[in-house]
């Protein structure tokens, strides 16, 4: 088996290292020897994309996606959106949009280079905070889950203030999805005492049936009857 190489480092938010590795035509990204994302394993977050965006209407349909990651999620957005569609991604990581412009580009078929798509780097709470019946879909990967945190500054996106910023930044019958490597059903009972309408998706990590089920807590706008 051929071994792993480094490609590229860059210093990870609240603290170590972001490594991006590569064997044959195989990535990873690690922070401190933990691998984050490969691309070995993108269903779940294509599954993320099909939840969220399949069947958008309205005139301009707006997606913020939280989380670069390897491109994937953004990809399978852009396939399910129409030509005058618009998908924000929050990237923290300068160096993890560069990669996605440079080596990374062709594992999804180099999303960022469709006219749909701005990235902005800075945080996405950053983006909730600022937006009030913005978005019609939300699709956070910033985290491996509500309580697996990549920095201990993303904890009150899950919590109460977190999801009634990210309600209040949805248009009326929006959607959010956030994705977990594990259930985490207090999350699911929050999600639901913040105003939405709740489904938790287990759903394979390699798309076909392979590799470990990731978790999606779905999330939409509850309409209150008139």
């Amino acid at each position: 088996m051929k071994p792993w190489k480094v490609i590229d480092r860059a210093p990870a938010p609240g603290g170590g290292e972001l490594v991006l590795h590569q064997r044959g035509e195989e990535f990873a990204i690690r922070v401190n020897g933990r691998e984050l994302m490969s691309s070995r394993q993108h269903g779940s977050e294509e599954k993320m994309a099909e939840v969220a965006c399949t069947g958008l209407g309205g005139k301009r349909p707006r997606v913020l996606v939280g989380g670069l990651g390897l491109g994937y999620t953004v990809r399978a957005s852009l396939e399910r959106l129409p030509p005058e569609a618009e998908v924000i991604v929050s990237e923290l990581v300068p160096a993890v949009v560069a990669w996605n412009q440079g080596v990374l580009a062709p594992l999804a078929g180099r999303p960022l280079e469709d006219p749909r798509v701005k990235v902005e780097t800075r945080d996405v709470g950053e983006l909730l905070r600022q937006a009030e019946g913005h978005y019609d879909a939300i699709l956070l990967d910033v985290d491996n889950g509500p309580e697996a945190l990549t920095q201990e500054q993303n904890r009150w996106l899950y919590g109460e203030r977190g999801l009634a910023a990210i309600r209040r930044a949805l248009k009326p019958r929006g959607v959010v999805v956030v994705w977990s490597a594990a259930p985490d059903r207090a999350f699911s009972s929050r999600l639901k005492r913040a105003g939405f309408d709740t489904e938790v998706v287990e759903t394979p990590a390699r798309g076909k049936g392979g590799g470990p089920l990731h978790t999606l807590f779905i999330g939409r706008v509850r309409v209150t009857p008139t």
